[in-house]
């Protein structure tokens, strides 16, 4: 039994739109300026710093927008150089956001975000299906806030995070001629997020934010074993629940914004995401003794190693004219975890992107549009937990719609 969960990774089925499992889509504005966050002119700032809303220049703002995903990962038998791809569906990130000034000093926002998740889907019979055959991640940010402005060039504000997620994982048990399934849609997590901005003149824009890590605990999760009727009997009739915890990380975030020419804007991010905290998994059954804990062999730990990282952004936008905006933009992620800890439920890699997009502006209504284009490093690796080795490379393509309205 150990053997065929003893590679498990709760939840981790996830292509990476950055580092690890982080989703770095908030805003379509953004992200064709390499998702920067030191813009305070909607409603969108809303995710990236709750302080920026008391620099939005309406007192009413909303936004709202999505991104279509295009991923692909090739994997490599070093050994035979037989290749499989994955066949996921396209991603689907959205977000949406309403900030509104109570007061000159005093602003109200809300951010709704889904900023981890995706799916990935190997064939049924590849060489890891074992590992991974299709997992599916969901999350759901909400997210209200407070913004207080500390004098006419400062602010400071608070958000607190209700998240809710979904895991589907399917695996193969090849000895049993079965499959496993992991599934819980009622995760839950909580979090928070505090930060300051500055507009000390008309050519800064400064943006220093927080946001906690958020633990999604799946507390009653259903695992599904599908064997033969004969086995049913070792699995629990085929069915048993399951506890886990999912780090979402932390993230700290340096923005700065300077206008070169009232036209011409230049920005730059520095991120650091807390990955260290995803040091292993576990998972711990009611009753299918699947762990490899020698005190309890309904536990199991599954080490995943991951290290903290960073990422740099830089991008700028040019206004042609008062209605019409042309963006550009590039920046760098770090893979959480080395080579000798890759898992293809988590296919990470050192990511390059390149990002552009145009804006259009009529009257109160602001209408953008977005693509990226990321260029993964590929990377060999053997990963001896798992007892999985070979190549991988990955192809990327991110495009998105954002619609926004200050009101008043």
């Amino acid at each position: 039994m150990k053997r065929i969960l003893i590679s498990m990774a709760l939840a981790a089925g996830v292509m990476t739109y950055a580092g690890g499992f982080r989703v770095s889509l908030q805003g379509v504005k953004q992200l064709a300026m390499a998702h920067t966050s030191a813009h305070a002119e909607d409603a969108s700032v809303a995710f990236f710093n709750p302080a920026g809303i008391s620099f939005i220049p309406s007192k009413l703002s909303v936004v709202a927008g999505g991104f279509g995903v295009s991923n692909q990962i090739t994997y490599q038998n070093t050994s035979t150089l037989q290749q499989t791809e994955t066949d996921n569906p396209l991603g689907t990130p959205i977000y949406a956001a309403v900030a509104y000034k109570v007061l000159d000093n005093l602003s109200l926002g809300f951010s709704f975000s889904t900023p981890f998740g995706s799916t990935i889907e190997w064939p049924s019979d590849w060489e890891g299906k074992e590992i991974v055959q299709k997992l599916e991640l969901k999350s759901y940010f909400f997210q209200p806030m407070i913004s207080v402005k500390l004098a006419p060039w400062a602010s400071f504000g608070a958000s607190y995070i209700y998240a809710k997620g979904k895991v589907d994982w399917t695996k193969a048990l090849t000895i049993y001629n079965g499959q496993l399934n992991l599934l819980d849609d009622s995760a839950t997590g909580h979090g928070f997020g505090f930060g300051f901005y500055f507009q000390p003149d008309e050519k800064w824009d400064v943006s220093v934010a927080y946001r906690s890590p958020v633990d999604m605990k799946a507390k009653k999760g259903k695992a599904t074993f599908m064997v033969p009727t004969s086995l049913l009997p070792n699995f629990n009739g085929g069915s048993d629940n399951f506890k886990a915890t999912l780090p979402l990380v932390d993230e700290y975030t340096l923005g700065i914004t300077y206008k070169i020419t009232p036209k011409w804007l230049v920005s730059a991010d520095y991120n650091y995401h807390g990955w260290e905290r995803y040091s292993k998994l576990t998972l711990d059954f009611d009753n299918v003794a699947a762990g490899n804990q020698p005190n309890d062999p309904t536990i199991l730990v599954s080490p995943k190693n991951f290290k903290n990282t960073s990422s740099f952004r830089l991008g700028t936008q040019y206004a042609f004219n008062d209605r019409i905006f042309g963006r550009l933009g590039w920046y760098y992620d770090e893979t959480p975890y080395e080579d000798k800890d890759f898992i293809p439920e988590t296919p990470s890699f050192d990511n390059y992107v390149i990002t552009g997009g145009v804006g259009f502006k009529f009257n109160k209504f602001g209408v953008d549009l977005s693509g990226a284009y990321a260029m993964p490093k590929s990377r060999t690796f053997s990963n001896q937990n798992i007892k999985f080795a070979g190549q991988a490379k990955a192809d990327v393509f991110y495009f998105g719609l954002g619609l926004s309205y200050n009101a008043f």
